[in-house]
């Protein structure tokens, strides 16, 4: 196993545990997982996540709330409309309220 397939799996670990309704970023991630500078590494696990549906990606954005993946979905409007569904508002990529919606995994798993 490559040493980046093995960082995409404990991303895609971390991403399972995201509650409904709330959403991190790939430098949380990056920073639970002890490679702080990797954000953009995580990014790409979650690019290439999309073939599985057990990994909630619709749920990691940047670190200030901006749907910086939704390229990546299938359909234009998916990953809005997934977080949308789980009660989360949207305006202009961005979520509303960013804050109150963060879930930090350095804080949240131990």
């Amino acid at each position: 196993m490559s040493k980046n397939t093995d960082f995409f799996q404990r991303v895609y670990r971390v991403v399972k545990k995201i509650p409904h309704g709330k959403v991190t970023t790939y430098g949380a991630i990056a920073n639970y997982l002890g490679s702080r500078k990797s954000a953009r590494v995580v990014g790409w696990a979650m690019n290439s996540s999309h073939t599985n549906k057990d990994i909630p990606a619709h749920r990691v954005v940047n670190r200030v709330g901006l749907l910086t993946g939704k390229k990546h979905f299938f359909g234009i409007n998916l990953m809005k409309q997934l977080l949308e569904n789980e009660g989360l508002v949207i305006e202009n990529d961005q979520i509303k309220d960013f804050k109150k919606f963060f879930w930090d995994p350095s804080k949240e798993l131990q």
